[in-house]
């Protein structure tokens, strides 16, 4: 297997006291960085801001690596379960959960719209891998992301 052009790691951060959070990716080549990014917004959940990561991450490597190998790394092992096993179940199943008892009503999932954007960038380049990565383990992209993404979920104002 050939190695990736560029590794990115991503993480979010939810502060439940603001209904705020915030998200951050940090992108290295050859072990060197070579970009990061950030921002806040008012969100309900720290998943929603695990998604806001990959999914910005996702954005800057379809538009500044066009057709590139990389992996997005990420500690939300719901989101990477989310991008590896769920998402061609829910966009199969017209973006609603499945439910074990066929009589119940199907459920809208969560985040729905970051969802189907985060489909339409994954499926836009095959090369683009979603990976877990243990959390808080000294890894230092994951390190670096999550910091960048609690101080991001901090800021006075958050960016809409």
């Amino acid at each position: 297997m050939e190695r990736d052009l560029i590794e990115v790691f991503a993480d979010g951060s939810f502060n439940p006291r603001r209904l705020a959070g915030g998200w951050a990716f940090v992108v290295f080549q050859a072990g060197r960085e070579v970009h990061r990014a950030h921002g806040s917004a008012p969100g309900s959940s720290n998943n929603t801001f695990e998604v806001l990561a990959i999914l910005n991450a996702a954005i800057w490597i379809n538009t500044e690596w066009r057709g590139a190998a990389a992996t997005i790394w990420t500690d939300s092992s719901r989101a990477e379960e989310g991008c590896r096993r769920f998402r061609p179940i829910w966009r199969n199943n017209d973006w609603r959960r499945i439910e074990p008892n066929f009589r119940k009503r199907k459920r809208t999932i969560p985040d729905v719209a970051l969802w189907q954007e985060l489909d339409r960038q994954l499926s836009a380049n095959p090369g683009l891998r979603v990976e877990w990565c243990r959390g808080h383990d000294g890894i230092e992209g994951n390190e670096l992301a999550d910091t960048i993404a609690r101080a991001a979920a901090n800021l006075r104002t958050p960016a809409t």
